[in-house]
């Protein structure tokens, strides 16, 4: 009988540098003991700001290996599972790198990603997105966890949390303090539209808003009754009765354009076409989508009529 290799856990670090990936990884795998001493390889493909104490790495059973760009290569990796034998990968990646490199490369056998989790600097956000936008947006699209540090009483946190989440559902978005501590963060979203009527109706711009809400919270709108104006789109895969009504909107930056919306469900599905601007009235109940990990809103659609288009092609999460 072939024995399967046995699953080593692999722990991504994403970020630019001076965004507390190391300070992260010396503070998980020494002070709070994540690893538990057993054979642990950290990859790291950049000098940070904060350097490694190897003497303290090897303490806890943790083998540091700085990986240059030329070196990043399969028989390298292979080489080092051999030579360490690792029951945990740690990699810090390098901030500046595509990351179709990192999930592309072959591993040894049994590596498996379990989490990768993104550094954001809260005080060079806006200026990384600007700027350098395809690297962070790859960055926040691919994370499990997103955690923003070094952020005070003036950082935009609902409105960095509402744009991750319209390009990335499952992620869980963290803000920390200057300090290293997380913010307490019992922000409400203001609706602008009455949630309790007998038929929610969401104004022209209100569907980023209603997107976000209901996504985050499905329970809270199930079995109620809405009416909205979107976009028909009708992925390949999806049956006759089927359809997403959604809308463009803006999310990071002005140039970051996601389309978003919830699975419908609707006997005329088929004779829709992609862009048709719509009236949807239905009903809204949940069901598990992959991509949220989880449940999330559908919508039961008692009838779709074709309208004209909105006054703004674009929503927006304000």
């Amino acid at each position: 009988m072939r024995n399967e290799p046995k699953e080593i856990p692999v722990y991504v670090f994403m970020g630019f540098l001076g965004s507390g990936k190391t300070t992260f990884a010396v503070d998980t795998l020494v002070r709070q003991g994540f690893t538990e001493s057993t054979p642990t390889l950290l990859l790291a493909f950049e000098d940070g700001e904060i350097e490694y104490d190897v003497k303290e790495l090897e303490e806890e059973n943790i083998h540091l290996e700085i990986i240059e760009e030329e070196d990043f290569t399969s028989e390298k990796l292979l080489e080092l599972g051999r030579k360490y034998n690792p029951e945990n990968v740690m990699i810090e990646y390098n901030g500046m790198w595509e990351l179709d490199r990192l999930f592309q490369i072959k591993v040894p056998a049994g590596w498996t990603v379990i989490q990768v989790i993104s550094f954001v600097d809260a005080t060079t956000f806006d200026l990384y997105v600007n700027n350098m936008k395809k690297i962070m947006m790859d960055q926040l699209r691919n994370a499990d966890m997103i955690i923003f540090n070094r952020c005070d009483e003036n950082t935009k946190t609902a409105e960095y949390r509402r744009s991750i989440r319209a390009v990335n559902r499952r992620a869980q978005v963290i803000f920390e303090d200057k300090d290293g501590k997380p913010m307490d963060m019992n922000e409400e979203i203001v609706l602008p539209y009455d949630i309790d009527s007998d038929v929610i109706e969401l104004g022209e711009e209100d569907f980023g808003l209603f997107y976000i809400d209901a996504a985050d919270n499905p329970d809270k709108y199930l079995g109620k009754k809405i009416k909205f104006k979107a976009q028909a789109h009708r992925p390949s895969n999806y049956k006759s009765n089927e359809f997403v009504p959604g809308r463009f909107a803006m999310t990071c930056c002005a140039d970051d354009i996601a389309f978003i919306g919830f699975k419908s469900y609707y006997k005329g599905a088929k004779t829709l076409k992609d862009r048709d601007w719509v009236i949807v009235e239905g009903t809204i109940q949940k069901e598990f989508y992959p991509e949220f990990q989880g449940e999330g809103p559908v919508i039961y659609a008692d009838s779709v009529s074709m309208t004209g288009p909105a006054a703004d092609d674009l929503v927006y999460f304000n």
